[in-house]
């Protein structure tokens, strides 16, 4: 697993370097799906597929995969133009995980996209405390505050800085358990 996941940050870094990030579609599905192709093609079979199996961590259950597609087409139409409207629509894709792994890295960077189109704004991830940012995401379907908050409290306006990108980038993969070698 820890080389799928250096191999991944590797081509995470590569997405934005080649400007290949330029060319994914913003908040869509399609979109969703292009960033985990990117990261994940040729580690995992099944990179930009949506799953066909029910999936759960710890005792959270995601979206069925029976309603799996219709769940999708929906949360693709939710508005994102302010920040309460995207980070509603990142919950709800959250709730959705529409693939077998690497789901929170895939949108992170995805959130981060309808960010920086809709607001001019990124996340400083590097700065987002990864047990909070954790116990907000799993409690978000009930209440969104608290991730609202977290995540408020670390937006950037500085979306083109490389070091805010790809630090950002690294404490995704650190979210799941990916420490990089120096």
């Amino acid at each position: 697993m820890k080389n799928i996941d250096k191999q991944s940050l590797e081509n995470a870094y590569r997405l934005f370097e080649s400007g290949a990030i330029d060319a994914i579609e913003i908040g869509t599905t399609k979109g969703l799906q292009q960033i985990h192709v990117y990261l994940f093609e040729g580690l995992y079979d099944f990179a930009g597929q949506i799953r066909k199996q029910n999936i759960s961590k710890g005792s959270f259950r995601f979206a069925n995969a029976l309603y799996l597609h219709e769940a999708l087409a929906k949360i693709e139409l939710m508005a994102q133009h302010t920040f309460e409207e995207i980070i509603a629509k990142y919950i709800e894709m959250n709730i959705a995980h529409p693939f077998l792994e690497g789901n929170g890295r895939t949108t992170r960077i995805w959130l981060d996209m309808i960010l920086k189109k809709e607001l001019k704004q990124v996340v400083n991830w590097q700065f987002v405390d990864k047990a909070l940012y954790m116990q907000a995401m799993e409690r978000s379907p009930i209440n969104e505050l608290e991730l609202k908050t977290l995540l408020l409290a670390h937006l950037t306006t500085d979306v083109n800085n490389r070091e805010v990108i790809f630090k950002g980038i690294e404490q995704s993969y650190f979210y799941e358990g990916y420490k990089k070698e120096d």
